[in-house]
């Protein structure tokens, strides 16, 4: 079994600049976050785009939708921001129906050292092996189905709705 995964941008892989204090993007850490994990899953990772998912628009969530559509794999883990990946969800909802999408990010980005980006995406793997077709979002250790979560931005964490 061979996952997926698709890189969209967001916190998750945005570097810091030391000298005007802003945040940007250069290139993906995914693919060191899983040798540093160890990771003996079989992998194709793809990049799409790396930018934050305030800025997404329509376009953007349908070219991740598309991919996902594509994909010979059945099993796909996006890394995307956390701001509007329940939006992403919903489009790839009403596109994707015979696969296990798996959406995930950070609230701290990996470079910062204290990222919960490691923690996410080893969760994120776990799930998608496991979970039946259907788009989830996996943050904290927890999976929730694309239209049972939110991003609570007062505790920095994603919560159930119902």
């Amino acid at each position: 079994m061979s996952i997926r995964i698709l890189i969209t941008g967001g916190t998750f892989d945005k570097e810091y600049n030391e000298i005007n204090g802003e945040l940007f993007f250069k290139d993906s850490h995914v693919p060191n976050m899983l040798m540093l994990g160890r990771s003996r899953v079989t992998v194709d990772v793809r990049t799409l785009m790396l930018i934050d998912s305030r800025d997404m628009v329509e376009e953007d969530r349908e070219t991740i939708a598309t991919n996902c559509l594509k994909a010979k794999e059945d099993k796909i883990l996006i890394t995307h921001g956390t701001d509007t990946m329940v939006e992403t969800a919903a489009v790839i909802a009403k596109r994707v129906t015979n696969k296990t999408v798996v959406l995930t990010g950070a609230m701290i980005p990996y470079t910062f050292g204290s990222s919960d980006g490691m923690f996410n995406l080893g969760s994120a793997l776990a799930f998608v092996q496991a979970m039946p077709p259907g788009v989830y979002v996996v943050m904290n250790g927890r999976c929730f189905n694309w239209d049972n979560v939110r991003k609570n931005k007062k505790t920095g964490e994603f919560e159930q709705l119902t």
